[in-house]
């Protein structure tokens, strides 16, 4: 009997077959942008260009402070008449990038 039961177990792990499955993720890729090192600069030293397409859509806010990252981009301290402040980023040519809360 015990002859049996070994040949069985035997057998059984014979035609047992173990397979490996190899399973690949589409997993998209995560791209992290560098943030923009900004600079304190004067408010003369924004171009007229810059702040006048700001005002057609900011006109409410006054300007407070300035910031010229070496990308040529500007973050600007605003606020408003009654001190609601703002700060935003915008491109060279004064198109809106970023609002910071």
């Amino acid at each position: 009997m015990k002859k049996l039961i070994f040949a069985s177990a035997m057998l059984m792990t014979a035609f047992t077959a173990t397979a490996s499955v190899t399973v690949y993720y589409n997993v998209p890729a995560i791209y992290q942008e560098q943030e923009e090192l900004y600079k304190e600069i004067k408010l003369s030293d924004v171009p007229k260009e810059v702040m006048n397409n700001i005002h057609k859509d900011y006109g409410d806010y006054k300007v407070v402070k300035a910031y010229k990252s070496d990308q040529g981009n500007y973050k600007l301290d605003m606020k408003t008449q009654d001190g609601i402040g703002l700060t935003a980023s915008f491109t060279g040519e004064g198109k809106l990038i970023k609002i910071y809360s």
